[in-house]
């Protein structure tokens, strides 16, 4: 029953701040109800008419806000000035929340909200992006301050259950035999990175199991990209990295950053086992979204739940997979033998130390003075778009004993500057749209409304000439764009043409079709395939006429 009245209270909380946003923008003096008394739950056998009111009444008369002196709100104010507000309240409140005051990070999450809705963005704009991620930022938080007022869960916070099932058999059975180069060539290349992540799981508390969570992710490649445009060894994608810390420019994307995304990703994994107790559900949660797991959940018809397994096949194809890969990850790695393994010795972990850099500077030149592989400074930094240092003051990471020299050979190498995006062009042509166009380039609508400046993502004609953000195959160059396109991205065939698809651990002729935008009848035509059975490093030829 706990875990009903908290899953209905969040949900009535995401639905409530969504449904703010989806609205004309306030006008510019506003009185906002504090979160606590907008979030309430009904109570069981009552139908929520009847029990929001008197919920709401009981909040107040608990939880009186404090007495302070009448003032006039403030007119709205620049932007970004608004947002840095937003932040600095997020981190009063958990700051507040980590010294046990509920209420004033309740209060203080209530005073950001108000601040949020009074920025004004246009749809097209990257403040409007900002914006949403805000809100998503403060529903998280909000619903984390509840899960600290309720009971703690009864469960098992140090481990995770280890269940043998047909589901975690099957996935054994496929690490046996057709991923098994791939699992083994991501044990090795744990070494370099589980050191770090084991201890940082350990300051944490949190089981030191979820170290072999990247394996199931990224393989443990730091620059490891996904069809979902999710990257890293934790592969956040582009919002939840934000959520969370992680930056992004022009320079540089922290999320291919093995250090700073751990501990984005432990935040992460922290506050999904908060909210749902035990952490085969939070796992999943970890891959499809928590706002997904809870529909799920609330979907139920009972009133209960008592572990993963009980959602388990309402879940996503790729979410019920992956509680029981990591399930089997688990068991191989503990007893290896007993499945027909025998894993090599892992690669010794990274060692390094840093350097402030103030300039721009390519890091070939720069392990070219060094005497060093540039390929050891790019796997010591993968964090670096360009392999490059930004135009501002930046901790590259040198291998030990280098940090001097590093110094003094900075002074002698030229700055460099970056190249601006590149993009191509595409005709549109009759019945295209600019989402079967921003498919088909593997880019989103948004890039391209913003890139070709566009009113409006419904208005392009047959013959119209768009700007395409990125180099792929079908694109004409822009004037000053040229060469191959850049390693680890699909090309899309044009026309006539094809492409020799390889396939990867995790693909299926569903999600395929949908990239390449035909169907998974004419992929199986086009490749004779008599099941939609895939393997790992099969090849498949795509036809798009």
């Amino acid at each position: 029953m706990r875990h009903r009245f908290y899953f209905l209270l969040a949900g009535m909380l995401a639905f409530l701040l969504t449904l703010n946003f989806s609205c004309s923008p306030p006008p510019k003096k506003i009185t906002v109800p504090k979160a606590s008394e907008r979030i309430q739950v009904e109570e069981k056998n009552q139908p929520p008419e009847a029990t929001q009111p008197q919920a709401a009444g009981a909040a107040a008369q608990a939880n009186p806000p404090a007495a302070e002196p009448a003032k006039t709100e403030p007119e709205v104010q620049d932007s970004p000035a608004q947002t840095e507000e937003v932040y600095s309240l997020v981190q009063e409140a958990q700051a507040a929340l980590e010294k046990g005051e509920l209420d004033r990070a309740l209060n203080l999450l209530d005073q950001a909200y108000s601040v949020l809705l009074r920025i004004e963005a246009p749809p097209d704009s990257d403040l409007y992006q900002e914006k949403n991620d805000l809100r998503i930022m403060l529903v998280q938080k909000i619903q984390q301050v509840y899960a600290f007022r309720l009971p703690a869960p009864i469960s098992n916070h140090k481990t995770i259950p280890l269940v043998e099932n047909s589901w975690v058999e099957r996935e054994i059975k496929s690490f046996q035999t057709v991923e098994k180069k791939f699992f083994e060539e991501a044990y090795r290349r744990a070494g370099l990175y589980r050191p770090m992540i084991i201890e940082e799981l350990k300051k944490a508390g949190l089981p030191v199991e979820l170290s072999w969570l990247p394996l199931i992710e990224s393989g443990y490649k730091p620059r490891a990209l996904s069809r979902a445009r999710a990257l890293g060894l934790w592969q956040f994608i582009a919002s939840t990295g934000y959520r969370y810390g992680l930056k992004r420019d022009k320079f540089i994307d922290e999320r291919m950053d093995p250090v700073k995304s751990t501990r984005a990703a432990i935040k992460y994994l922290q506050e999904l086992h908060d909210f749902f107790g035990d952490w085969s559900t939070a796992i999943a949660a970890y891959n499809c979204g928590e706002i997904r797991v809870q529909n799920v959940i609330r979907a139920q018809k009972i009133d209960y739940l008592d572990n993963f397994w009980d959602l388990f096949a309402n879940l996503p194809y790729e979410t019920a997979r992956y509680v029981p890969r990591f399930i089997a990850t688990l068991l191989i790695i503990e007893n290896p033998e007993k499945y027909g393994f025998n894993l090599p010795q892992p690669e010794p972990a990274l060692a390094y130390e840093t350097v402030i850099i103030q300039k721009p500077t390519r890091l070939s030149q720069l392990a070219s003075r060094l005497g060093l592989n540039q390929d050891l400074l790019i796997q010591l930094n993968p964090e670096l778009r360009h392999d490059s240092t930004p135009n501002y003051e930046y901790e590259l990471r040198v291998p030990p004993g280098y940090a001097e020299q590093t110094g003094a050979c900075l002074a002698e190498l030229p700055s460099w500057i970056p190249p601006e995006a590149v993009f191509g062009w595409h005709t549109v042509r009759p019945g295209e749209t600019l989402g079967l166009i921003a498919r088909r380039y593997r880019t989103t609508v948004q890039a391209i409304v913003r890139l070709n400046n566009l009113k409006s993502a419904r208005l392009i004609y047959p013959g119209q000439r768009l700007k395409i953000p990125g180099r792929a195959q079908g694109l004409t160059p822009a004037e000053d764009d040229g060469g191959p396109p850049p390693t680890g991205q699909v090309q899309v065939p044009a026309g006539n043409e094809n492409l020799t698809y390889v396939v990867k651990a995790g693909d299926t002729l569903y999600q395929l079709a949908r990239s390449f935008g035909i169907s998974v009848d004419k992929i199986k035509k086009d490749n004779n395939l008599s099941s939609d059975v895939l393997v790992p490093g099969q090849k498949l030829v795509i036809k798009t006429n």
